[in-house]
């Protein structure tokens, strides 16, 4: 009945899901979720809006929310439990900067149940996806939790700078504890809208070590599939000139922020619908988007436009997917960094130093993070995403339509080359006449 059901101890302190949890215990964890958030966001509205300072980013506010409720907490029928709020302010200013509404955010999250997702990774983390597909919420371990909160200060220079990014969009940070248990969620944007079919997933980091689904995986309906996977399934994902540059700048752009971070084996999420195979999918995010636009929410919004124009383009039948071709089929991608609350410390190290004894060290995705970077960068620019050349047939037409002036233009250089040439053979034999005549007069001089 408590939210410790189906939740045990890591050895180092932190709650680890040892599998996900029966229906009812997921329920209780997902409303007690809710709730919590909702008391957050309310809570915020007797704060005045300002200037985010700089000790906005280290504030943790707490409160405890028993179940008989209390004069400043509602009533529930959850267990008590305590909830923690992270950088409240600071998380604030990042929701407005993203065009997100305070009551559109607590409609997203808290109007209908979040529906559970599956987790392809490494990690023990659950997922939840609000009913409107805008927002994920994510458990997350202590250790990132920290590493987010100092990351804080960075990341709100960032999003200054540049809000157009691939890098995740954080919406909020919480904790919840619930008698010995505590579970920590951050709330962020949502790459694969589930209005659209992903006909294939990727989980990329540009390393070869272990990079490919593993047969369970694989055998899943809807599998995320690895580096390795994409070289034998793919020949590249071709875009135009326009667009390749566009995304690969805004590839570079980030992996050095996180190089500048010391962040390293994140992954980029890749889901690729493909437009030939099925009419697209009109799913129930076309009526819950009515209300609320997230800016810079889509593939599309993230590498083009304007920052200063912050005009939401979605197209409604393409939920903002970047289009793309591979051989003959036309394709809409979508895309998002993830995982990126891993900092290079000493255990990270550690890591590395065991992988390369048994295997080639740069190839495993543990690495420093200049050369994770760097690794990462040339495998999405060489193998994953290729320029496509122009076609064959636009440059066919482009030179018969200009043959008759390439004609005229030939020949008068040609003309022109014919005229000069005679010139100088004029003026080679006149120049030759001069030195006989002159070795003439000389000869005839010594005569006499």
């Amino acid at each position: 009945y408590c939210l410790m059901m189906n939740i045990g101890w890591g050895g180092d302190g932190e709650t680890r899901a040892k599998k996900c949890p029966n229906k009812h215990g997921s329920a209780v964890l997902k409303g007690a979720i809710q709730l919590g958030i909702t008391y957050a966001v309310g809570n915020l509205g007797s704060k005045p809006d300002r200037d985010v300072l700089m000790q906005d980013f280290s504030v943790v506010e707490s409160v405890y929310l028993p179940s008989s409720g209390s004069t400043l907490t509602p009533a529930h029928h959850f267990p008590d439990f305590r909830l923690k709020t992270y950088a409240p302010l600071a998380f604030r200013y990042f929701r407005e900067l993203f065009g997100i509404k305070a009551d559109d955010y607590l409609y997203s999250i808290c109007n209908e149940p979040l529906i559970e997702l599956s987790n392809p990774g490494a990690s023990s983390s659950w997922f939840y996806l609000t009913s409107d597909d805008e927002f994920i919420i994510k458990t997350v371990q202590h250790k990132e939790a920290e590493f987010l909160q100092k990351l804080l200060p960075g990341y709100y220079m960032n999003l200054n700078q540049n809000p157009r990014t691939l890098l995740p969009k954080f919406y909020g940070l919480y904790c919840i504890q619930c008698s010995s248990v505590t579970l920590r969620v951050v709330v962020m944007n949502n790459v694969l809208p589930r209005a659209m079919k992903m006909h294939y997933k990727y989980d990329l980091k540009g390393s070869s070590y272990k990079r490919r689904a593993s047969r369970k995986e694989s055998a899943k309906s809807s599998p995320t599939f690895k580096d390795l996977d994409f070289q034998e399934m793919h020949e590249g994902l071709h875009f135009d000139p326009d667009t390749y540059n566009a995304l690969m700048k805004t590839l570079q752009r980030d992996c050095r922020v996180l190089e500048s971070f010391k962040i390293m084996d994140y992954s980029l999420l890749l889901g690729i619908h493909v437009l030939d195979r099925k009419p697209l999918s009109r799913g129930s995010r076309f009526d819950s988007r009515k209300g609320q636009k997230v800016l810079y929410s889509t593939a599309l919004e993230s590498i083009q436009g304007n920052v200063k124009d912050p005009e939401p383009f979605t197209d409604d039948d393409t939920l903002g997917g970047i289009p793309a071709k591979h051989k003959e089929e036309n394709l809409l991608i979508f895309l998002g960094i993830i995982d990126i609350l891993q900092s290079y410390r000493f255990i990270k190290k550690m890591e590395h130093s065991w992988k390369a004894l048994v295997h080639d060290g740069d190839t495993v995705s543990v690495h420093r993070p200049g050369f994770y970077a760097d690794r990462f960068l040339k495998f999405m620019s060489s193998t994953v995403f290729k320029k496509q050349q122009p076609f064959r047939g636009a440059s066919s037409k482009r030179k018969k339509n200009s043959l008759h002036g390439s004609k005229s233009a030939s020949q008068e250089l040609l003309s022109s080359q014919k005229e000069k040439s005679e010139e100088k053979k004029a003026q080679s034999m006149d120049n030759l006449d001069q030195n006989c005549k002159f070795c003439v007069e000389t000869r005839q001089g010594k005569a006499k």
